[in-house]
């Protein structure tokens, strides 16, 4: 047996599959990692029936099927968990799914949201992620050094105008 498609140190049979044929996951992000394995055996049933059912009027299935077969799955990353947990009622799951599709590489990266209902975990919806945000630190005042390393106070050399 290989370790899960998910990237857990755990067989498929143990991890993900459970998931898909029904167990109920017991977090959003074991929720999350059954999801993007659903999409590599091609379990497209699964992919509805995981959804909020909200959710799902938008869900396309043969849209899905023929990401699912026509995409060559490389592998999930999980960046960050927020809550999701076994007593929680919502999380979020930012990740990483990598695939080949159509002879190029993708980077499909997501801050994923999900809702207990019922005591069933459904993914809600997802917003695309291209990188980390940006964060500057604070800003660099007129007699300070300037960041630039000349030498010179920040007002005489790249502060000149403001």
């Amino acid at each position: 047996m290989s370790n899960c498609h998910c990237g857990s140190e755990i067989s498929f049979e143990k991890c993900c599959q459970p998931i898909i044929k029904g167990t109920p996951a017991t977090t959003a992000e074991a929720l999350m990692r059954a999801r993007y394995s659903a999409y590599v055996v091609g379990e497209i049933d699964f992919l509805s029936s995981s959804l909020a059912p909200d959710e799902r009027h938008d869900f396309d299935p043969e849209q899905a099927k023929s990401w699912s077969e026509n995409s060559t799955w490389i592998g999930l990353t999980i960046h960050t968990v927020k809550d999701g947990g076994e007593k929680d009622q919502a999380g979020q799951v930012e990740f990483t799914a990598s695939y080949e599709y159509q002879g190029a590489r993708q980077d499909h990266r997501e801050l994923a949201s999900f809702k207990r209902l019922d005591g069933v975990w459904h993914y809600t919806d997802g917003r695309m992620r291209t990188h980390d945000p940006i964060v500057r630190g604070p800003k660099t005042g007129r007699n300070d050094p300037c960041p630039c390393a000349s030498g010179k106070k920040f007002k005489k050399c790249c502060g000149k105008g403001e």
